[in-house]
């Protein structure tokens, strides 16, 4: 449960890219803006690669060293001290970066959303797994300061690996989930499989809601919560997903392929695909394609 001091401060605002919302920098010592206590939407991840300091997350101190890594969940109340040459490597995401993600695994935010039960939010460099999450969190870095071609996607693979390893090696084993958690896993997991199933279905927030048998702004915060994205914005993941299989095909015209994946109206369907993929739905068709996409 997130602290309820939380609430009566503000978030800071941190600005992420719509294309990719992620970040992954260094960091010297501790700023001024991280030794106060503060929260963000957005997920962190610190790995220590040098020195020495204090978290303090959520009430409780977190003393660490060289090899230490940390993970914030969103409302995470923090805030940290430096012992002595401080360094570490900082990744900051949107939950919505891997929010398609949870169309094939459900668990993959887990070490996010079940943050001290059964999850730490500290790993200790002493931890036979730490090693090899360090190495996944500079492999995220080495990409997204070189920027070579499908950068991101490397960074996307070396964060699910992390989670993955997070999943398998981290969990405690010692937590169970509540029968509540499990009836809201369910209630998600039920709503996924029918907007995957009736993809051109011009679904309401109000008739998903009912697919899990809860309130409108029940469901909204849930799914938010589990999946790491709005219910509706991720039906436009799920559909601009399907769309670009569709394209990869080349049987279907644009407004066939627009319509199969059930967008009404072919310049919403143009503006939300280029807003999620970075290109238009036949600028995409001419690559996939070998054609002069000029």
């Amino acid at each position: 449960m997130k602290p309820a001091s939380s609430l009566s401060i503000q978030p800071d605002e941190i600005v992420l890219p719509t294309r990719l919302p992620l970040s992954v920098s260094t960091s010297f010592g501790v700023s001024p803006s991280f030794q106060r206590l503060h929260w963000h939407r957005a997920l962190e991840i610190n790995w220590i690669t040098k020195g020495s300091g204090t978290y303090v997350i959520n009430g409780q101190d977190y003393p660490f060293v060289e090899g230490d890594l940390f993970l914030i969940d969103s409302h995470d109340l923090h805030r940290a001290y430096e012992g002595n040459d401080l360094e570490m490597v900082i990744v900051m995401f949107e939950p919505a970066f891997l929010g398609s993600e949870y169309k094939y695994d459900h668990d993959i935010l887990l070490p996010f959303r079940q943050m001290g039960n059964p999850f730490s939010n500290h790993i200790s460099h002493e931890h036979p797994a730490a090693k090899g999450l360090g190495e996944y969190v500079n492999r995220m870095y080495q990409e997204y300061q070189g920027k070579r071609r499908s950068y991101a996607s490397a960074i996307r693979g070396w964060l699910l690996l992390f989670l993955t390893e997070m999943n398998r090696s981290i969990h405690s084993g010692h937590g169970q989930r509540s029968q509540a958690m499990v009836k809201h896993l369910e209630q998600i997991r039920h709503v996924v499989q029918v907007m995957e199933r009736k993809l051109a279905y011009p679904w309401t927030l109000k008739e998903l809601s009912d697919e899990a048998h809860l309130s409108p702004s029940r469901f909204s915060a849930l799914f938010s919560q589990i999946v790491g994205t709005p219910p509706m914005k991720y039906l436009v993941q799920l559909r601009i997903d399907y769309a670009v299989e569709l394209l990869e095909q080349d049987d279907l015209n644009i407004l066939e392929i627009a319509e199969a994946s059930g967008f009404r109206n072919l310049s919403n369907f143009n503006r939300l695909f280029l807003g999620q993929t970075g290109t238009t739905p036949s600028g995409l068709k001419r690559r996939l394609h070998g054609e002069d996409a000029k």
